[in-house]
């Protein structure tokens, strides 16, 4: 490794090449994009580069002509991407140049994870860090040998520019190929041993309390979050702190949460008017957004807004949940029932145009609420916020509170409904004025991960609200993954312009998995039970590492990526690994079936050195090994689905936070559910009426169909917690 480094900033420092004579006359070259799907490749489709996508056509020719892969990933609501193709990949020169010099593909990172994600670990490997767009230059036989992320056209302020790097890269590979060369077979075998791991352990309950010191030793204890700017939400964090409060009743853990979710919601980093949260904040204070709203943050901000409500019964929370349910419905919802992936953050090239205001303009709007509304929203700039970004001008033209509305309402002498509902009403006049200006890039994608994300989060907005009604647009994503996005029973990553195309990868399975239970657990329906079990054995049938213990992120017949690789760590998006624990233990407490439970164990023990080392990059997998270590209410409800009192039950049962309870099913003249779960045949109806099971660490009550004993079960078990 340190040779190659050692390369590397020789390569680095090589004195620009001059060119001798003029560019030989190239070719009229032609690009690939045009007939792809991917928004983020059209948008390079008329580049004077000639970009490929990702194909066995491209690594052909760049091994006939002897060329180096220029590899560039981003994606349709990348800032940054933006800004290298106008200042680069738009210019006729340097597009000459890469052309001539290069094979040149264009990779859409959300439609190709499994390529991304080797690449930006090389780029992890190699720099220290990684972003995008990401920069790859590798042999044709996919070997990386440089990495790097943005770079200008020229050499700027100590910064390679593409021009320079472009001539330096190509002086090597023209005179030292052979360096080049072992430099990639270095490179690809370290790649190989960082993506192979032997981390076997005994997994024990300590570690919950290492992830929380943890975190709360990189708290923000003045703006909430963790570590300082940027900040990103990163909601399966939260998750896992509330489940620790719910084990361990520490209210700091609890506090942490209450504390950064109510700042966030008070940051600009929330959009007061058109609702949704933007990607992350480059300030410490949640101010300054980066504009990007992405569907899979939006997924996991209602599960954190909707459990946080569930334990404190603070409403704001749950009617955080709600506005960003209501964002989705009104803004992202496709006719097909699917939620599209992103908006951008910049609308006629300027990132946040679309999402800030000059005081003036809400003074003209508003008229004698302006000077209400500016005050509670600190909005007091007219001018462009990017040029007071820098200074003490930071926000002045982004809503956002600086206090709770209850000091806003003191202060003003209203209610705390009363400045909520004023509020409200000013934000809808300013969104219906907002809707007329250029709207941000929509990627219209349709993910089955994310999408599944977004099924789970419904469902859990549903438990925490009563708010039934939500599964409707839960049931209708299922619907439209079920149709549109299986291929020779195989399932889609993506569904665009009417087609589904590339395998799916494990955040797939694993995720819609987790929709299937979640779904289950609230409408009792059996095919999603049957279709998680079938889905989860196909799972362990092509992406199981019987050597590492653990899965793959790409399935067996995948041949495009250079290493296949388990992904362990949780990052803006939970791992498929993480997402799997969890979903082999409920399916375990579900069936009875000990073969998920194996597979639950050794996934436990595999990952143990690695959580050790680092808990709170594992806060997702420490979800499931909770759910493992401490048990929850299992529940069997036997009878008919028009009984009256089911969701009576239901609301007993959801009533407190048990993150770890599972519920079953057994119709009272249909023994479906005894085929998957054997130990319901002997669970019957008490008296012909609505009869429940509840069991408990290993101990069961009697089985009743008393309301008032379900109740009271329900109570004292919460109790004795």
């Amino acid at each position: 490794m340190y040779k190659t480094l050692i390369i590397l900033l020789i390569f680095l420092n090589l004195k620009a090449i001059q060119n001798e004579g003029e560019l030989e006359k190239s070719k009229k070259y032609t690009n690939k994009l045009i007939n792809e799907s991917s928004p983020y490749l059209l948008q390079h489709a008329h580049n004077p580069v000639e970009w490929y996508p990702w194909s066995e056509e491209a690594f052909e020719i760049a091994n006939k002509e002897n060329k180096p892969i220029f590899l560039s990933i981003g994606y349709s609501t990348c800032h940054w991407c933006h800004v290298m193709e106008k200042e680069s990949f738009e210019n006729e020169e340097i597009a000459k140049l890469l052309n001539q010099k290069f094979i040149n593909i264009k990779v859409d990172r959300e439609e190709r994870p499994d390529i991304d994600n080797i690449y930006m670990t090389v780029c992890q490997m190699m720099t220290g860090s990684g972003g995008w767009p990401l920069t790859i230059v590798m042999t044709p036989d996919k070997k990386p040998f440089f990495a790097g992320t943005y770079f200008p056209p020229q050499s700027r302020y100590g910064r390679i520019g593409l021009v320079d790097l472009i001539n330096k890269i190509d002086s090597l590979w023209v005179n030292d190929k052979s360096t080049i060369l072992e430099n990639a077979d270095e490179v690809s075998s370290v790649l190989k041993k960082s993506l192979s791991y032997n981390s076997n352990g005994k997994f024990n309950k300590s570690i919950f309390e290492n992830a929380f010191n943890e975190f709360y030793n990189s708290y923000d204890d003045i703006y909430g979050g963790f570590g300082s700017a940027p900040k990103f939400p990163t909601p399966h964090q939260f998750g896992f702190l509330l489940r620790y409060f719910n084990q361990t009743e520490n209210y700091v853990s609890l506090e942490m949460v209450k504390h950064s979710l109510l700042n966030m919601r008070y940051g600009g980093i929330f959009d007061h008017v058109g609702k949704g949260f933007h990607r992350y904040s480059t300030d410490r204070q949640w101010l300054l957004p980066h504009f990007e709203k992405m569907l899979y943050d939006q997924a996991n901000l209602i599960n954190a807004y909707s459990e946080t409500y569930h334990i404190t019964n603070d409403t704001l929370f749950l009617n955080t949940a709600k506005e960003i349910i209501d964002y989705l419905l009104n803004s992202m919802k496709s006719e097909e029932g699917g939620f599209y992936s992103a908006e951008d953050a910049d609308s006629e090239n300027i990132e946040g145009k679309f999402y800030v205001w000059e005081k003036s303009e809400i003074e003209e709007i508003l008229k004698k609420d302006a000077n209400f509304y500016c005050d509670v929203y600190n909005i007091f700039n007219n001018g462009n916020y990017t040029e007071e970004a820098s200074g003490h001008g930071a926000g002045g033209n982004i809503p956002h509170l600086k206090t709770t509305y209850e000091e806003i309402a003191t202060k003003y002498s209203l209610t705390k409904e009363q400045l909520i509902e004023k509020l409200n009403k000013l934000n809808r006049i300013l969104y219906q004025e907002r809707d007329k200006r250029i709207h941000p890039f929509k990627d219209k994608k349709l993910l089955t991960d994310w999408n599944s994300l977004l099924i789970s989060a419904f469902c859990k907005y549903a438990i925490s609200s009563k708010d039934f009604s939500i599964l409707n647009n839960a049931i209708e994503i299922e619907n439209f993954i079920n149709e549109k996005m299986w291929n020779d029973n195989k399932l889609n990553h993506v569904h665009m312009n009417g087609k589904s195309y590339v395998d799916a990868n494990l955040d797939d399975y694993s995720f819609y998995i987790q929709a299937l239970l979640d779904l289950y657990s609230l409408t009792f329906d059996n095919k999603y039970l049957i279709k998680s079990i079938n889905i989860t054995n196909y799972t362990i049938d092509n992406y199981y590492s019987e050597t590492d213990k653990a899965f793959y992120f790409t399935d067996i017949s995948n041949k495009d990526v250079l290493q296949r690789r388990v992904e362990l760590y949780d990052g803006a998006i939970p791992s498929g690994n993480s997402v799997m624990l969890l979903n082999l233990l409920r399916l375990n407490k579900i069936t009875g079936n000990s073969k998920f439970a194996d597979y639950s164990n050794n996934l436990l023990n595999s990952f143990y050195n690695l959580v050790v080392k680092s808990p709170t990059s594992f806060s997702q997998f420490l979800t499931g090994a909770i759910f493992a270590f401490n048990q929850g209410f299992e529940v069997v409800i036997v009878g008919k689905k028009t009984d009256e009192n089911i969701r009576t039950v239901l609301n007993i049962v959801y009533n407190n936070f048990n993150p770890n309870t599972i519920i079953v099913w057994k119709e009272s003249d249909n023994d479906d559910i005894c085929n998957i779960a054997d130990y319901t045949k002997m669970m019957y109806q008490l008296d012909d009426e609505l009869t429940v099971y509840v069991c408990k660490n290993y101990t069961c009550e009697t089985p009743t169909n008393d309301l008032n004993l379900i109740k009271k079960t329900f109570t004292k078990q919460n109790e004795e917690k």
